[in-house]
């Protein structure tokens, strides 16, 4: 009984779900929109990987290991994202909505069109701009609102272009925050290397001060 109900909810999210990706891509070829559309191409893979590489190198030119150590950081999880959506794209198959076919071809269905147009499901941009958003996040915490911004932009983007229904950019989100967690479980954060700096630097001060305190001091 309640796997019918369980069911008949889901259809019901996923009806809902292709209703607004096709009112959103109504809009696709509107002026606006094409411009956006470019804006849209720099959460892909070239560009974001010329970003992280461009971070690292930058950081190691300056000798500041925390930018150099965020450039390798974004790399890794951005490539950790874009493996595991690669991955679910092979076993979903979805109709993008800029194709407006039938309910059935944007319906969440086994993978076996390994096609562009028929892998809607997750977005891929939006997983890499999450998972190098997050990536900057654990290093320079300071421009959280920004960088959440800029996430949130780039996903939004995937709906008025027709490249994404909502649950495909959800999807892209979700894929992206367990990427950069997976990956921030190998680096550590700044947060910890300023600890960690922080503890040397009590280490050196009880030294330097040690001699100088007399046995009544104690």
């Amino acid at each position: 009984m309640s796997n019918g109900k369980t069911g008949r909810t889901l259809a019901k999210v996923q009806r809902a779900d292709i209703k607004a990706g096709h009112a959103a891509a109504e809009w696709r070829d509107h002026p606006v929109v094409r411009v956006l559309k470019q804006v849209r191409e720099l959460a892909d893979q070239p560009p974001l990987i010329a970003l992280s590489l461009a971070t690292a190198a930058v950081g190691a030119a300056r000798g500041d290991r925390r930018l150099a150590r965020t450039g390798v950081r974004m790399l890794a999880s951005h490539l950790a994202a874009t493996a595991m959506k690669a991955a679910v794209k092979r076993r979903v198959d979805r109709a993008r909505p800029r194709l407006f076919s039938s309910e059935r071809d944007h319906q969440l269905t086994r993978g076996e069109r390994n096609e562009g147009p028929h892998n809607s499901f997750p977005s891929g941009h939006t997983a890499g701009a999450m998972a190098v958003g997050r990536a900057i996040l654990r290093e320079y915490p300071e421009v959280r609102g920004r960088a959440y911004a800029t996430v949130a932009a780039m996903g939004a983007l995937q709906l008025p272009t027709g490249a994404h229904f909502p649950i495909d950019v959800a999807a892209g989100a979700a894929i992206g925050l367990g990427a950069e967690a997976a990956v921030a479980r190998v680096f550590p954060d700044a947060a910890f290397e300023r600890g960690r700096r922080g503890d040397k630097a009590v280490g050196k001060w009880c030294a330097r001060n040690d001699s100088n305190v007399r046995p009544s001091d104690s």
